[in-house]
Formats: structure tokens, C-alpha cells, sequence
């Protein structure tokens, strides 16, 4: 099948990408043939794989038509989509603004899976996300907090996770007690910068209505009309859990976060989040989104190093319940043998 897109020069580049590599991708990926014009895109290939390569860049053209700057980001996720029959829905996604960085640029959800978490956290008192690093779960839940508070519909933001190293023991830290939880704190200042600006962060937690804290400090509280974020939370124990949980109160909306796979707890410990995931998931006003590695929007290599990760970790469960299976029946046989004897 031979067509022609026409593709305004002005978005050639970026639909192409430097040095046509975008082009490159969605040949490889869908086996077709494309030749830029000046003003146009001639495809080459079987029908089914050149209708798909022709929504995609239609697609992509029409991203850029509303100002996004395509990344390869974009690239796979429309060529994943084409593959589902979804091509059409990343344009539905795209309308979904939040919220402006203090630079400008718009925040919004950039996968399915991500529309169905910011959806949830409007509708929903309390949100758990879940998923792989990168998939936005605490960047996402940050620019809704910071949106409400600037609607007033909370009357103040409080963020907080465990303090626990990530694997590692690094002593007595120096510097009074805010200095010494702040690295643990680091990730949730940063989105506060980038959202909301360094001058109107410090004038607003200087005047107590944004909060930003180890979990240990949330026993005995009750927090009412407050936004209220726990990330990390597969490192809280399930006492921990159960503790932030009963804290909240009238007019405050929750969001919890979360990687099952990357605990940072002693070995043995039971993880709070697990608890809560079997404990809650029937109740309710509480929604538990579930990210996959497909939602991942850093860089394109993440997504591979998520996607294998996962991939080891079921060939190994396989492997131990394979062995424990086995040591099984050896145990089970060995009486009877020896009764043989």
C-alpha cells in the first residue's frame, strides 16, 4: 500500500526528530517505508501496518500542532497504543492539563495508565499508586496537591515519607534535625521547586500551610482540610500505615505512593503498603491504581531496565517454587523408602 500524509513543514522536524530518528523507529517497528517531502510524508507497506504508521504520525503531528515538544516518549507510547487499537486515545490524554510549571510548561498525564491515576485522585478521598520508578505516581500526585491548594480547596499541603536509607547505613548526620531528614525528603522538595517556585514554597511553609515531614511526626494528629501525600510507602511497616491512615480527617484528600519492588526494610520486616493493598481494596472511596512499566515516562532505557528487572524477578519465583516443589516430594518419598528397607 503507497499513501501520502501531509505533514506542514514547520512540524516535519519535530514529528521526524533529529537526524529523522523517530522515522527510524516507526519503520522498524511497523515494518513500512517513509520518505519525507517538503510538505508531505509518502508511506510504503502492507495495509494493516501502514494504517497503523499513518495514525501514529497524525497522531505525533497533531501533538506538536498543540505545542508538545514530541520526546521518544511519545514515539513508543503511540506506537504501543497502535498495536492495542488505542491510537486514537494519547490525544484524549493529552487535554488533561493539571497544572503550569513555574517555567510554564504544562503537567499532564502521559499515558493511559497515568489518566486513570489523576482521574482516580479527583474522585477518590484516598489514592494509593503503585508502580515501577518513572511512571510520575509522586510527580503526577504533587501537581494535583499543589493545584488544589492554589483553588483553595485545602487550606494546607502536608508531604511526608519514612526516613529509611535506601540499602545503606550512612551514620549520624550532621546539623540540626531538619538537616538531618532532609536528603530523605529531597525528591518531594524537588517537585515543589520545579511546580510551585523556591520563593513561594518558603513563603507558604513559613506561614505552616505546607508541610514537609518524616512519617514519624504524623502520631497523634489529625489532619482536617489538608492535602496530604505519603510517599515511599513500601517502607512503612504495617503499624506505620495503620497509623498515618487514622490520621486523616473532614475535607482532606490522601494519596498514597508506592513500588512493591523496591523495599528498603530489614529483611523479614512485612511491608505496610502489602498489608493495606489486601486489607482495603474492598472498601469504599479508596481507589488503588496499578502503574506498569508501560506507564514509565524518564528516559526510553528505564523502561527496558524496569521490563527486565520484572522479567528476572518471575523467572526466579519460578525457580524456588520449582525447587521448594521438588525438596517436597523427596521429603514425602524418603519415609517410604527407608520403611522398603
Amino acid at each position: 500500500m503507497e499513501m501520502t500524509i501531509d505533514i506542514p513543514a514547520e512540524y516535519m522536524q519535530a514529528v521526524c526528530g533529529q537526524l529523522d530518528v523517530y522515522l527510524k523507529k516507526v519503520e522498524r517497528t511497523l515494518r513500512v517505508s517513509l520518505i519525507p517531502r517538503d510538505d508531505s510524508m509518502k508511506l510504503i507497506g502492507p495495509e494493516p501496518m501502514a494504517k497503523k504508521a499513518e495514525s501514529v504520525l497524525k497522531n505525533l503531528l497533531e501533538l506538536a500542532r498543540r505545542g508538545n515538544v514530541i520526546t521518544e516518549q511519545n514515539v513508543d507510547y503511540a506506537l504501543s497504543l497502535s498495536f492495542e487499537e488505542k491510537e486514537d486515545q494519547i490525544l484524549a490524554i493529552d487535554r488533561d492539563i493539571i497544572c503550569r510549571t513555574i517555567a510554564g510548561k504544562p503537567i499532564k498525564p502521559k499515558t493511559l495508565g497515568q489518566k486513570q491515576y489523576v482521574d482516580a485522585i479527583r474522585e477518590k478521598m484516598i489514592c494509593f499508586g503503585l508502580g515501577p520508578a518513572g511512571t510520575g505516581k509522586t510527580y503526577l500526585a504533587m501537581a494535583m496537591a499543589i493545584q488544589a491548594f492554589k483553588n483553595n480547596e485545602v487550606s494546607r499541603m502536608i508531604l511526608t515519607r519514612p526516613a529509611i536509607e535506601a540499602g545503606e547505613k550512612l551514620g549520624f548526620l550532621p546539623g540540626d534535625l531538619q538537616s538531618k531528614i532532609d536528603p530523605y525528603l529531597r525528591p518531594l522538595y524537588d517537585a515543589l521547586y520545579q511546580i510551585m517556585g523556591a520563593e513561594s514554597y518558603q513563603h507558604n511553609y513559613e506561614k505552616g500551610l505546607i508541610e514537609v515531614a518524616p512519617l514519624a511526626y504524623m502520631r497523634g494528629r489529625t489532619l482536617d482540610n489538608a492535602y496530604i501525600i505519603l510517599d515511599e510507602a513500601q517502607n512503612t511497616t504495617p503499624a506505620q500505615m495503620k497509623m498515618f491512615l487514622t490520621r486523616i480527617g473532614f475535607g482532606s484528600k490522601v494519596v498514597i505512593t508506592g513500588d512493591v519492588t523496591q523495599k528498603d526494610l530489614p529483611a523479614g520486616t512485612v511491608s505496610g503498603l502489602d498489608v493495606a493493598m489486601k486489607v482495603l481494596k474492598d472498601v469504599d472511596d479508596i481507589a488503588m491504581i496499578h502503574l506498569s512499566n508501560k506507564d514509565v515516562v524518564r528516559h526510553p532505557l528505564v523502561q527496558k531496565i524496569v521490563e527486565a528487572y520484572e522479567n528476572y524477578e518471575k523467572k526466579e519465583q519460578y525457580r524456588e517454587k520449582r525447587d521448594h516443589s521438588r525438596r517436597r516430594q523427596l521429603q514425602s518419598r524418603s519415609p517410604r523408602s527407608t520403611e522398603r528397607r
